[in-house]
């Protein structure tokens, strides 16, 4: 193993034993490397390393903290990687999406309460499928898979999936402007969705999303072979 591998995995050993916990300031330099038994050298190139995957926060002057360690935070680099995507892998990031997301929303089904199961049935109500843009189409899109996939409760998933579908967003402003029917079509499968998770349908709710992301995935494949 490699000397920064081994610091590393020091350091992240003692942020999963609970010796560091989030929010934690690190010991200085000197003391942490001679606790660890490496080179000031070696803990330095792991601390650049963490603090690029938002494991550890360097801030100049005052210390290196633990961060809040929040989903949100851990996964940034898996959208680093995914914002560097080509067109050819477009479609293997919805079929990725189109898995997740289609078991979140079975379980958004088995969370809702009526009040939020109401609320996913009042955003698409605010919609006017004769007069919206597209734009404020597909910003509406983005609102309620959002609050779709919040309600699995389960904050690693939401921040996976969100990573993933914002690097869709052009696909759905293409198909908005390029497909007839795309407008009522999209406000359609969102209420039935919506209504699959009032009812607590988590099957129903299940292959609904799973055909509404496939639709998406489906036109963008047709369209990048015309």
């Amino acid at each position: 193993m490699a000397v920064t591998d081994e610091a590393i995995q020091k350091i992240k050993a003692m942020i999963v034993s609970g010796e560091l916990a989030p929010g934690d300031r690190l010991p200085p330099e000197k003391e942490l490397s001679e606790r660890l038994g490496l080179s000031r050298n070696s803990m330095r190139e792991a601390v650049k390393a963490l603090e690029v995957i938002r494991v550890l926060d360097v801030r100049r002057g005052d210390g290196t903290y633990v961060t809040s360690l929040e989903p949100h935070l851990l996964l940034e680099a898996i959208s680093f990687v995914v914002d560097m995507h080509d067109d050819d892998s477009l479609l293997e990031l919805f079929a990725v999406r189109r898995m997740l997301e289609s078991q979140a929303t079975g379980l958004a089904a088995g969370n809702a309460t009526a009040d939020e199961a109401q609320a996913l049935l009042e955003e698409i109500s605010s919609i006017d499928p004769g007069t919206v843009s597209i734009d404020d189409l597909v910003a509406h899109d983005i609102r309620f898979h959002r609050e779709v996939v919040r309600l699995t409760r389960n904050d690693y998933l939401a921040s996976l999936i969100e990573s993933l579908s914002s690097q869709t967003v052009r696909a759905r402003v293409w198909r908005g402007v390029t497909e007839q029917g795309a407008v009522e079509r999209t406000l359609s499968e969102h209420r039935a969705i919506a209504e699959a998770i009032a009812a607590h349908d988590s099957a129903l709710a299940t292959s609904l999303a799973t055909a509404h992301v496939a639709g998406v995935e489906r036109w963008l494949r047709q369209a990048a072979t015309a």
